[in-house]
């Protein structure tokens, strides 16, 4: 089930657009499905096997000539499970719950915002991409902002939904 959301995660980074020019925003594509996973098989190493999911998804919709993928999406992708294991490895409930995941968007955006940085920096980023120096000033803050929101928001859905069905059975008579 894990390694089929991770596919999720990555047809969604592939298929999903939202319409808005704001850069970093596509984090949102790879943590919500993620967070459902986590949500629904809460297990150690979670996040890090819808990652390889994400990832052989990815290979597949590349080779077969389905999809193209940023390489800042990419980035963002691969990285948003194994780290959600890392910042939620402790967090059962709560307030740490919701932190680890913005922690998560956070790391994992910063870490787009540099690599696609980097590929600017180098003259490597396609034709129709803005120039660094017009990019930079306005990614700065948007990748961190979208990055902590997409964990925020995605935590707040899915962990909510969970525990309203959780409480749900509790109080529903057995059958």
């Amino acid at each position: 089930m894990l390694l089929l959301v991770g596919l999720s995660a990555a047809l969604a980074t592939a298929f999903v657009h939202f319409g808005v020019r704001i850069p970093g925003h596509s984090i949102v594509r790879a943590v919500f499905p993620m967070a459902l996973g986590l949500a629904v098989a809460p297990r150690r190493l979670a996040g890090s096997v819808m990652g390889a999911g994400s990832m052989v998804g990815v290979t597949v919709l590349s080779l077969g000539g389905f999809a193209t993928f940023g390489i800042g999406a990419l980035v963002s992708l691969f990285l948003s499970g194994p780290l959600l294991d890392i910042a939620l490895w402790n967090a059962k409930r709560g307030g740490r719950v919701y932190l680890g995941f913005a922690l998560c968007g956070l790391g994992s955006n910063l870490a787009a915002f540099g690599t696609r940085g980097g590929i600017k920096l180098l003259g490597l980023d396609h034709a129709g991409g803005r120039p660094l120096m017009a990019w930079l000033p306005e990614a700065a803050f948007t990748y961190a902002l979208c990055g902590v929101l997409a964990g925020l928001l995605s935590a707040a859905v899915w962990f909510q939904w969970t525990s309203r069905q959780g409480s749900r059975k509790e109080r529903e008579p057995a059958a």
